[in-house]
């Protein structure tokens, strides 16, 4: 009996912060604001599925 493996609905995101210009990979749905390591501007904020991104994305990671 074969099982099939859903795959996960969520990714994870790599983006460009505006003010320093720091790569970071980020959750595409953040559950709290995701602050920038070198500068702490806000990247990403929860809206309840989604996340809201307030940074340059870059690349969707598989």
């Amino acid at each position: 009996m074969t099982e099939l493996i859903k795959e996960p609905k969520s990714k994870f995101i790599k983006v460009c912060c505006s003010k320093c210009k720091n790569d970071q990979v980020i959750f595409g749905k953040p559950s709290t604001k995701v602050i920038c390591t070198v500068c702490g501007k806000v990247l990403a904020e929860p809206s309840g599925g989604k996340g809201i991104i307030k940074a340059r994305i870059l690349e969707v990671l598989t």
